[in-house]
């Protein structure tokens, strides 16, 4: 069984093979000036590099990405999504066309990883009242045999409201146990692993377009969808680089809940992460988004067992992670840092409830309470409301709980 540290190596060497240079990765973090908290995509640090059409490591690259995205958090359990998870990509600055980019896709996924050809489905951009059917795209697939569904919102990538912008085609693998059937829009059994953009306009404020003087093509492909279908798994929780975790955690605390298990081992193994990247938890900023995956982690932590405690989390599932993404920082200073908040969020909560037990909070709070709690005991509405409701999923997800 193919691992992911092999996925990822059969990926770059395919790559590298066909003259693409690899692309330094690494950090979540973006640089300075960047006024996204986290990196959220393989493309995202190329970005001021595809705008331009031209890259100082050449016109052919590839590259693995560790990303963040807090977007998909209520999905977060189900079999594909993840808090963090890596992005492997291949960039071509003003040099092969998309087609290309489509030959090497198929034939990696087909040679390289050996999936049969019947697995595969794929959609393309369908036009619209401004651009064309991407019809390259769909004479190459339709010339693979690959069966084509075309739309049009779908298959249109943007970076925002305004920026670069193009058609994309992409890429899905059939996951459910018998043949495949339906399309890729019609049973979500078809699930999308690999993303090819021709990044060829430029989006103005009025909504025109402006073709680019130097036309890329931006692809990612999302490492753990593909390990879990290379590895036959009905999850991306059951694959390798999770296995030390849902086996770890039903050892320290009994047994869990499937629902339970992944969003703690998805929220921990994030929340060691991002602190390997050197964020620390705080009231803002990207310590803010640390600080809620910790609490809300804590919450489902302690639902069916208050007296569970991260002091029983061994170092070694904090190295595992550490190791897999290749940061430096020492493990028992990570897990030294969930404890502590783990001790702030229990004096947090024992405050609240000796607030709350007054008479005056028996019963439904109206908006002077709220502002009242917040502004005097420094309580916020969501933890109010999960401390009277115990709905740790509304507390927590939903609702700022500094």
């Amino acid at each position: 069984m193919i691992t992911t540290d092999q996925t990822i190596s059969t990926f770059l060497d395919f790559f590298h093979e066909r003259g693409h240079r690899r692309t330094p990765g690494g950090s979540l973090v973006p640089p300075p000036g960047d006024p996204v908290l986290f990196t959220t995509s393989g493309m995202h640090p190329l970005t001021p590099h595809l705008s331009v059409g031209r890259h100082p490591l050449g016109r052919r690259l590839t590259g693995l990405q560790r990303c963040l995205r807090t977007t998909d958090l209520d999905e977060v359990g189900d079999s594909t999504h993840l808090t963090v998870f890596e992005m492997l990509g291949s960039w071509s600055f003003d040099d092969y066309d998309c087609p290309q980019s489509v030959r090497w896709g198929h034939e990696l996924l087909r040679d390289g990883f050996g999936i049969e050809p019947d697995r595969l489905h794929v959609t393309v951009f369908g036009g619209d009242d401004q651009v064309p059917p991407d019809h390259e795209s769909w004479r190459v697939w339709d010339e693979l045999g690959i069966p084509v569904e075309p739309t049009t919102h779908e298959n249109w990538w943007s970076n925002g409201p305004t920026g670069l912008c193009g058609p994309d085609t992409e890429i899905f693998l059939w996951t459910g146990p018998e043949k495949p059937r339906g399309t890729p829009t019609s049973d979500d059994r078809w699930v999308e692993v690999w993303n090819h953009v021709m990044m060829r306009y430029l989006r103005h404020p009025d909504g025109s377009l402006e073709p680019l003087r130097r036309p890329c093509i931006d692809t990612g492909l999302g490492v753990e969808r593909l390990v879990r279908i290379l590895q036959g798994m009905p999850s991306v929780f059951e694959i390798d680089v999770f296995e030390p975790w849902t086996t770890g955690l039903t050892e320290l605390w009994g047994p869990l809940d499937e629902p339970t298990s992944r969003v703690l081992s998805d929220h921990l193994r994030s929340g060691v992460v991002i602190l390997g990247d050197e964020v620390m938890p705080s009231p803002n900023g990207r310590g803010h988004i640390l600080r809620r995956l910790i609490r809300r982690m804590l919450t489902t932590l302690w639902r069916e067992d208050p007296t569970r405690t991260l002091s029983d989390l061994p170092v070694d599932l904090v190295r595992h992670t550490l190791d897999h993404f290749r940061q430096l920082r020492d493990p028992h200073r990570v897990r030294t840092v969930l404890l502590h908040e783990e001790h702030k969020f229990r004096s947090l909560l024992r405050r609240g409830e000796q607030v709350l037990s007054h008479r005056r909070f028996t019963g439904p709070l109206d908006e002077d309470d709220y502002r009242y709690l917040h502004d005097t005991h420094g309580l916020p509405r969501g933890l109010v409301e999960f401390l009277r409701t115990g709905d740790d999923v509304v507390a927590v997800r939903d609702r700022d709980i500094d």
